[in-house]
């Protein structure tokens, strides 16, 4: 598959996880974040999920989702929507650092057998030095994209490479409420703080 066609695929994809959840109420918290303009979600997003940080400890999301958290699905080995997506939340992530808010930027791997815990914890230092990278067993990595409702499958090798489609929407979460927000890949880092600075004044 050609990488323009591998990039209409997961556009395809992307667009039909958009229709899954834009419709039913919104997330966690109700009017607590109602002037923060909560997308509509069908049903709960988020869930339990035990992974492995880039020094190799298991942790819990217990203990990874510790206060305000930004999660993004995807894997290190992406040509081009994962770097331009998590640097995006990482521009985020600074502009809210310097209104004063902290939001903890997480990466989780959809691709294990390539993302070692070594690999996710470059790339998640390259992004941001507070960016927590997770990868774990195929298991685990499942159990958290189900959670989260993410999509991912991997095309067949070519010479030993191999592309990922894979939903591309970042998700605010808290201790207290869970899932709260996602945010769609075509937001600027700026709409994006706006956005999550909002509800870290309202939990």
């Amino acid at each position: 598959m050609t990488r323009i066609a591998a990039i209409a695929a997961v556009l395809i994809a992307v667009a039909g996880m958009a229709a899954m959840l834009l419709i039913g109420s919104g997330g966690k918290g109700g009017d607590q974040f109602a002037e923060c303009g909560a997308g509509a979600v069908a049903g709960d997003l988020g869930g339990p999920f035990t992974l492995v940080t880039g020094d190799g400890e298991t942790v819990t999301s217990e203990q990874v989702i510790t206060g305000p958290t930004l999660i993004y699905f995807g894997y290190t080995y992406c040509p081009d929507v994962c770097p331009l997506d998590v640097d995006r939340n990482a521009a985020a992530i600074e502009i809210l650092e310097e209104r004063g808010q902290s939001v903890t930027p997480v990466f989780i791997t959809i691709d294990p057998a390539r993302d070692t815990p070594e690999v996710v914890r470059d790339f998640a230092e390259a992004m941001h030095p507070r960016m927590i990278g997770l990868t774990g067993t195929a298991e685990q990595v499942a159990v958290a994209s189900k959670a989260y409702r993410t999509y991912y499958k991997a095309h067949p090798p070519v010479d030993g490479e191999y592309l990922v489609d894979h939903s591309t929407f970042s998700y605010l979460v808290t201790p207290e409420n869970g899932f709260v927000e996602f945010f769609r890949r075509e937001m600027t880092p700026e709409q994006m703080a706006d956005k999550i600075g909002c509800f870290v004044d309202h939990i």
